[in-house]
């Protein structure tokens, strides 16, 4: 069972912390490998990559870090103890756009006062002033002039935060999101009230657990969602198509001299491409278009342009053949849909197969341990039904959550947007350095605060989608009351531990407690989900 459900916390989307976690539900959009957390310079703080939910699972979990800075704002973390004070400080809540609260703090005389005597007391029992004994009292004079005024003063102020502070927060306890509070009053401005008045009054300001607000309300109990699915996830197509790898591979190839370019041949061609224009005189080379050398399967013609396999067909080696063919909107390079051009293709050689007959006697050589033609096409359609539902399953998911962020209004604090930005382009990064090594220049280029922001901006939408995405998640498990059982919690901290030791990557145990909580419960949300919605599958 869900051990804190009162919580409106989920960010079951974010980077699965370990193999154990495969589940492909979490693995379409984002694949991210196991990591603990990678340092990106920041202007506020350090970006964890396996970061909890952005709300304290524990309410009023705080612990205070103030430091004496001249800057208009200081982070500060809260610690969980709130200590007796001797009068009643005064706190003015005021609500701000997205999700924000400032609280005004006042703090009386006496508390002060309390915090002054505190401060003293503790220097006298650590400074060490010529001519008296460690722990001996020390006239108040006389220890001023030994470690200063102005040091027992900033003392003061940092005591002052560190015990009203937390009195301070308890309006907001439970909902404020983690590392969002700050202390927006100068520390000098502090200083100089407290000289003078010997009272003290400082602005916090802290981010706030968004509300979600259905459009329709309860609108996620009637969903009614289409389902697009891919040709290519097709289990009977796709095990024919692997079959007929297979049987290719077992082949040869041999220099076709006799006959132009068919279907089943392979070519090997220099391609080109530019622009028509109407007046035909600002033709442009189409880069992306081009390609030297390239090895061209006939039977793959579905992967190309629509045309082009049939405005080659019959061209022979050392043969050029020029022919305009149109882009379709759907193509994958963005820059080049809908674009006219004029391509020139030259076959530079041409092969065909020569296949062995297709028997029982390949059946080994097409999947070890058939002895069947038959038994290896089962096993093959077997396999591909299970990735088929796998993918069928996926889509169902994205379709279902991507209906989810349309339905729901809520305010994005922008301390949650940056968090969630940061995780995803950590894990970027971390994808970037697997399959390229990068040296210390370019993982300091890449690690910047600009290249950070810009990922921000340029990835903002999506960013804000994933986040509405997970509140709403988050709302409907807390609505439903929905559960999971401790026994699947336990296994899978441990099965994502054991794995973070097999990277030898250093982790967090309560963090990866809470990220596979989060886990398990937006899978009990999507199941639930699955059981209520109207599903409409279509082909594309």
């Amino acid at each position: 069972m869900n051990e804190n459900p009162s919580q409106p916390s989920h960010t079951f989307l974010r980077a699965t912390s370990a193999h154990s976690l495969r589940n492909p539900v979490f693995q379409f959009k984002h694949k991210h490998r196991p990591f603990s957390s990678l340092k990106l310079p920041s202007p506020s703080r350090q970006i964890h990559l396996l970061q909890p939910h952005p709300f304290p699972r524990n309410p009023g979990h705080f612990a205070i870090s103030a430091s004496p800075s001249s800057s208009s704002s200081s982070s500060v973390a809260l610690g969980n103890e709130k200590d007796r004070l001797p009068a009643d400080i005064e706190v003015k809540e005021t609500e701000e756009p997205n999700c924000r609260v400032r609280l005004s703090v006042g703090v009386p005389q006496a508390v002060c006062e309390d915090c002054y005597k505190r401060v003293i007391n503790e220097f006298m029992k650590q400074a060490k002033v010529p001519g008296f004994r460690p722990g001996k009292n020390v006239p108040e004079s006389i220890l001023l002039s030994h470690v200063g005024k102005k040091n027992v003063q900033k003392a003061t102020v940092e005591s002052i935060l560190k015990r009203t502070l937390p009195h301070a927060m308890a309006s907001v306890t439970g909902k404020a999101l983690r590392d969002s509070v700050r202390i927006v009053t100068k520390f000098s401005d502090m200083e100089q009230t407290y000289s003078s008045l010997n009272t003290l009054r400082y602005d916090v300001i802290v981010d706030v657990a968004p509300q979600v607000k259905w459009n329709p309300e309860n609108g996620y109990k009637n969903l009614k969602v289409v389902v697009e699915i891919d040709s290519d996830i097709d289990a009977q197509r796709a095990s024919e198509l692997e079959l007929r790898r297979r049987h290719k591979s077992l082949g040869l190839l041999r220099i076709v001299t006799d006959r132009g370019l068919q279907i089943g041949d392979v070519a090997v061609l220099d391609i080109s491409a530019t622009t028509i224009d109407q007046d035909e005189l600002n033709v442009v080379e189409l880069p992306s278009a081009e390609s030297k050398g390239f090895h061209f399967d006939t039977e793959d013609g579905d992967k190309v342009i629509p045309g082009f396999i049939d405005s080659i067909i019959g061209i022979r080696p050392g043969e050029t053949k020029s022919f305009p063919l149109v882009f379709p909107e759907s193509w994958k390079q963005e820059n080049l849909r809908g674009v006219h051009a004029q391509f020139t293709v030259e076959c530079k050689e041409l092969f065909y197969r020569d296949l062995p007959e297709l028997d029982d006697s390949l059946a080994v050589r097409l999947l070890p341990g058939c002895t069947t033609l038959k038994q290896v096409k089962e096993l093959l359609l077997q396999r591909y039904l299970e990735v088929e539902e796998t993918a069928r399953e996926q889509a169902t998911d994205n379709a279902i959550l991507d209906q989810l962020q349309k339905m729901v209004e809520v305010e994005i604090p922008q301390s949650l947007f940056e968090e969630q930005g940061r995780q995803f382009y950590g894990a970027k990064l971390l994808e970037i350095q697997a399959n390229v090594k990068l040296n210390e220049q370019q993982l300091a280029s890449l690690s910047s605060p600009k290249a950070v922001d810009e990922y921000l901006e340029s990835q903002k939408e999506n960013i804000l989608n994933v986040i509405k995405q997970n509140l709403a998640v988050g709302d409907i498990y807390k609505r439903e009351n929905l559960q999971f059982s401790t026994d699947d919690l336990v296994k899978e901290v441990e099965n994502s531990i054991a794995e973070f030791k097999r990277q030898k990557q250093e982790y967090d145990e309560e963090r990866v407690r809470e990220q596979v909580q989060e886990i398990l419960e937006g899978a009990k949300v999507l199941e639930w989900l699955r059981e209520h919605a109207e599903i409409q599958y279509i082909n594309r």
